[in-house]
């Protein structure tokens, strides 16, 4: 999904590019009087962008502002998806095993990933833990995150996070390694009162 998310960015920013830089560069030199297309709505500096008869043009037909308005609207639920697209991280779907035996075996990211955070969470001083699997099918890496109590040590769970949880999927799965990405946070909680 990152890579096809990659593409379409670059198409679509280099069409917007171009667009940008012929209109630009066009609008520019009719500003500057020189030479235009003949196709060119502007062809000089004194010329407006929507003269008054291309703006009462549509001012008698009934369909024209709603659908002035609904291409605009899809135009802005496009951008709005386009933007949001690019704070998403791709999550892997399955991860691809070498059997040994010249074959693959495929497992499901979801599966390892409710496995790992159940074994975090049995980890002392863990409320909650997330995981992620991200990367590619052959190299996946792990993003974890974890809730400590109040009184667990950051040292402690970091180091019971990699000698049990990820050492288990990583052995259970195969794999040479797993790069992980670990943030940690504790719970928020009242202060103790003493009396």
């Amino acid at each position: 999904m990152t890579a096809v998310l990659r593409r379409v960015n670059r198409v679509l920013l280099a069409l917007v590019g171009l667009v940008l830089v012929a209109v630009g560069g066009a609008v520019l030199a009719a500003g500057f009087d020189l030479a235009v297309p003949s196709w060119w709505p502007w062809s000089g500096p004194s010329d407006v962008v929507l003269s008054r008869a291309d703006r009462l043009r549509w001012r008698d037909e009934g369909w024209w502002w709603p659908v002035v308005i609904a291409v605009l609207g899809v135009i802005v639920l496009l951008a709005l998806w386009w933007l949001l697209a690019q704070f998403r991280r791709a999550r892997l779907a399955e991860i691809l095993i070498d059997t040994g035996d010249g074959d693959a075996a495929t497992l499901r990211c979801r599966t390892l990933e409710s496995v790992m955070e159940a074994d975090a969470t049995a980890q002392d001083g863990v409320a909650r833990a997330r995981v992620a699997l991200t990367g590619r099918r052959t190299a996946p890496r792990t993003r974890v995150a974890l809730l400590l109590e109040p009184y667990a040590s950051p040292g402690a769970a970091l180091a019971a996070l990699s000698t049990e949880a990820l050492a288990n999927a990583r052995t259970s799965a195969g794999l040479s390694a797993l790069p992980t990405e670990a943030r940690l946070r504790a719970v928020k909680h009242r202060a103790r009162r003493v009396t």
